[in-house]
């Protein structure tokens, strides 16, 4: 079993594949120009987060639209990955009213599919300017903030799941958890 990380400039890319690899799980990083057909043998894909604003910088995010629309494996969303699976799908993405950074606290509407059994709220970590608007209908929203309303989400019927917080920095409660519940899918 093999699950990629798709590099979008986020400062914690190399955390997100060590996660991984400690739920003992292969693991690499690629860059976000990557050829879409290197991905071709995976079991799964992380689409990390990253500095680039969805409002003015969506360039550098590379090849993501293809990641997305030519495989069929799970796929996670961090941030601005989860603000772009958002985007593509016919959301809005726009500047946060507040932008978030550290410590946050989270509340899930929805403990299910890869937030299964956690708490009601956790504490996450954030580090966002943009913000996800109105999610469309073929996705469930999971968590909120009191300042950001998508904070978690998945799609009804793809293996699509995306976070705007950081499961993967100490700092979020229960993140390998989430990391851990995405590879049970991955095995299915």
């Amino acid at each position: 079993m093999k699950i990629g990380v798709i590099d979008n400039g986020g400062q914690w890319t190399h955390r997100e594949w060590r996660v991984i690899r400690s739920l003992e799980v292969e693991s690499e990083i690629y860059p976000n120009t990557v050829e879409n057909e290197k991905l071709d043998d995976l079991d799964g894909l992380v689409l990390s987060g990253g500095p680039a604003s969805i409002e003015s910088e969506i360039g550098k995010l590379g090849h993501i639209k293809q990641y997305i629309e030519t495989h069929n494996y799970p796929i996670l969303g961090i941030c601005v990955g989860a603000q772009f699976i958002a985007l593509n799908s016919g959301s809005t993405v726009t500047r946060a009213v507040h932008p978030e950074y550290g410590r946050k606290k989270i509340t899930f509407i929805r403990n299910e599919s890869i937030f299964s059994n956690l708490p009601k709220t956790i504490n996450a970590w954030e580090s966002h300017n943009d913000e996800i608007k109105n999610l469309k209908d073929e996705y469930v929203l999971c968590a909120s903030s009191d300042t950001c309303e998508v904070q978690a989400y998945y799609h009804k019927t793809k293996d699509i799941f995306a976070v705007q917080f950081h499961p993967e920095v100490n700092n979020t409660e229960y993140g390998t958890e989430i990391f851990r519940n995405f590879i049970n899918v991955c095995k299915k």
